[in-house]
């Protein structure tokens, strides 16, 4: 007996450094855990790996009848005389799919959205970019395709996240989400309340290695031989071993680091020790008050139940495995989860039994015996022992046997051979009734006809299917839903670099973002010298978000109601070409239609086709604009000052035509008094006109050179007065 192994595992156990002693009680409470965990969720898993073979039963291999009623049925030491069929007519598949495949045309989706104020609605959206990425790359609806499929089968699915480098030569790394095709490899923490395991304390994940794969992965663990002579009696790790393989697992579970919660004026918080606190501490002084906080934080170890092959701390918050469930119960104590194939058991046990004994009194019709009197077949037994079996194209028999009288017999008759009962059929027909009212599915659900005739009848009578097994697919968004959350929580910490990242779009279409995790700001916007936003650089690290589960139809199927939709709306209203033509052939699914969405568009005004901000062409014309504006602002105000101006000019028009017809009335009284008067008496008049003129300064102020009235007034002619001494004229009365 080789007892190297077992020494060396002696050894570790008595002494060794103290990492090997911290391994030793890690690998003790997984132990003790994996124990838990197998124990409390046996009985159901027994239930559930029976529904899982009930659901994949066969004809070929005849899960669905009870070994005790199928060993009485067939052959007896060899002879298949006696042997009674065993149909199975597995209804069950198609129950279960019409929710599952249900789920496929309508995906459980999340949608991020802002929590507190210093979160932005543009990042919100490169989460939700983010996260199509990762789900397109990790091929997740494989994931989510099985995790559903399991739960509603028999009860309970897992989907796991990981953590990959994107490349050989590199340290980015990338997120995946990963399937679990078979969920008895997962056991989780059975006191966990959330049904999406949110709250869990620890789970493992078990995988099976060939003895090579084992070898190549790990060289430096422990040799098999040693595993295998620890296994042998010992019951805490003989789970972990088998004869041709090594089991190792993926050990998540919590760790706890108490440290002390400072709380300072304006609401500020800090461990204590931490520079933070440090910094708070020398602005505020002594905190407002403190409390013992327990900072949990994921650790992850691969083992093999003797050794920790691998160990690190995970970057997210959350064990990195999401638990999807059917139907949970916890009955004294144990728990207890089913799926849509537990209930339908029964029913569908005797709808297989029902159709085998029809099958089998139809059977026998043919093997009905001949009815005759003895010595009608005498000569010909071999052609009768076999008319059965062969067809003979004729059969004989003697008709002159003595009755007596000497007459002839009359000719074999085969006897009446057995029916199915109407009782048989109505039974058949009750266990089909039975599957469809445990599964909560019905002939509108299946796509049978019925006596509904309106389109809305035939939906209501869907709803009801729907409703009968809508908790599965709510079940299965929930877990969605945390995973996006646990996504949200570990984006910053995985793309802690500046990087380009690629986001896909709801439709599909995908494009680049800058990622500084280092700036202060969530979203960081370039701006060349006419203020257009060129660029922008996102930060997921800045403020806090949350997400949403929403449930509906896939986007090609929205893209097809879109389409009918729009085709309507355009038949009636064609002048909305103009406008979203290039939306309508966008959603056409011929070849070509992409590359015509994208010349129509450039035939629609760029104002349009603008999505805000992020538009340079629309920039550029909301400043146009402006610029016009002001402009238009101006010429209106010259064009009120003009207007000002050409009042005023009419104003002193006006008054320029009184001043004339003025003159020319004192003109035309002059000329009627000059013919009545000297010439003496007419110069005297003048010289006084002019004279009133000048005083009044009218005259003056319109001569050459003259800028005011009083201006020069020493160069008057001799003879005219000054100003307040007028000059009478000569021969007028004084």
């Amino acid at each position: 007996m080789d007892i190297t192994g077992i020494t060396a595992a002696a050894a570790v156990a008595v002494g060794g450094s103290a990492k090997d002693k911290s391994d030793a009680s890690i690998l003790a409470a997984a132990r003790s855990r994996l124990d838990l965990a197998m124990s409390a969720l046996s009985e159901s898993r027994e239930d559930e790996n029976d529904d899982l073979k009930f659901y994949a039963g066969s004809p070929d291999n005849c899960w669905q009848w009870p070994a005790d009623v199928l060993a009485t049925r067939g052959a007896v030491q060899g002879q298949t005389i006696n042997a009674r069929p065993t149909l199975t007519i597995n209804k069950l598949p198609q129950h279960v799919r019409q929710v599952t495949n249900d789920q496929r045309q309508n995906r459980p989706g999340a949608k991020v959205i802002p929590v507190d104020d210093n979160a932005d609605i543009e990042i919100a959206d490169i989460y939700n970019g983010m996260i199509r990425h990762i789900e397109y790359i990790s091929d997740a609806d494989v994931a989510y395709d099985t995790a559903c499929e399991n739960q509603v089968a028999y009860g309970e699915g897992y989907i796991r996240l990981l953590t990959e480098y994107c490349d050989d030569d590199t340290f980015d790394q990338d997120i995946k989400i990963g399937r679990i095709r078979n969920s008895f490899s997962v056991y989780m923490d059975p006191t966990m309340q959330d049904p999406t395991g949110a709250d869990a304390k620890y789970c493992f994940v078990t995988e099976d290695l060939t003895r090579d794969e084992y070898e190549r992965m790990y060289p430096d663990s422990a040799p098999i031989t040693t595993l295998q002579s620890l296994g042998v009696g010992d019951q805490s790790i003989s789970n972990w071993l088998n004869e041709d393989t090594i089991r190792i697992a993926d050990y998540y579970y919590i760790d706890y680091d108490r440290a002390t919660l400072n709380l300072y004026p304006g609401n500020h918080t800090a461990f204590a020790g931490t520079p933070e606190d440090k910094a708070l501490k020398a602005h505020f002084g002594k905190p407002v008050k403190s409390r013992e906080s327990d900072r949990p934080k994921v650790k992850y170890c691969k083992i093999n139940g003797y050794e920790i092959l691998e160990q690190r701390e995970w970057v997210g918050k959350w064990i990195p495995v999401i638990r999807i469930v059917g139907n949970e119960f916890e009955v004294d104590g144990r728990l207890y989860v089913s799926g849509l194939v537990r209930n339908a058991k029964d029913a569908q046990r005797m709808y297989n039994y029902w159709v085998s004994q029809e099958a089998e009194m139809l059977a026998l019709a043919p093997k009905a015996p001949f009815i005759g009197y003895g010595g009608q077949f005498e000569g010909y037994e071999d052609k009768w022992k076999t008319a059965n079996t062969q067809n003979w194209p004729y059969l004989e028999v003697n008709p002159d046997v003595t009755d007596g009288q000497g007459g002839v017999l009359p000719l074999p008759q085969r006897a009446q051979p057995p029916m199915a009962s109407s009782g048989l059929l109505q039974a058949k027909a009750g266990a089909a009734e039975d599957i469809k009212s445990t599964t909560g599915q019905y002939n509108a659900s299946l796509g049978m006809g019925s006596n509904e005739r309106s389109g809305k009848a035939i939906l209501a009578r869907q709803r009801e299917g729907d409703v009968g097994t809508y908790h599965y697919g709510d079940n299965l968004a929930r877990g969605v839903r945390h995973i996006a959350r646990q996504l949200i929580d570990m984006i910053p910490k995985i793309y802690d670099t500046q990087r380009i990242a690629r986001i896909i779009g709801e439709d599909g279409e995908t494009k680049m973002v800058k990622i500084n995790p280092d700036q202060p700001q969530a979203v960081n916007k370039i701006t060349n010298d006419q203020g257009i936003v060129i660029e922008k650089i996102y930060n997921p690290g800045v403020g806090k978000y949350d997400v949403v589960a929403t449930t509906g139809p896939g986007y090609a199927t929205k893209r097809q109601e879109a389409l009918e939709a729009m085709a309507q709306l355009l038949q009636g209203n064609p002048q909305l070409w103009q406008v979203a033509g290039d939306l309508f052939v966008k959603n056409m699914d011929w070849p070509g239609a992409q590359e015509m969405s994208k010349r129509f568009a450039k035939t629609i005004d760029p104002k349009l086709m603008s999505d805000g901000e992020d538009n340079p062409a629309l920039a550029a014309a909301q400043q146009q604009m402006q610029a016009m504006g002001a402009e238009m602002e101006q010429m209106h105000t010259m064009l009120q000052n003009v207007s000002k101006s050409l009042d005023m000019r009419e104003i002193e028009v006006k008054e320029f035509d009184s001043q004339v017809k003025a003159f020319q009335a004192e003109t035309q009284r002059l000329t009627a008094v000059q013919a009545s008067m000297s010439p003496e008496q007419i110069q005297d008049i003048v010289m006084g006109t002019v004279h009133g003129m000048i005083t009044s300064g009218d005259l003056v102020g319109e001569m050459p050179g003259r800028e005011s009235p009083q201006e020069d007034m020493g160069e008057m002619p001799q003879g005219m007065p000054m100003q307040g001494q007028p000059m009478p004229p000569q021969g007028m009365p004084q």
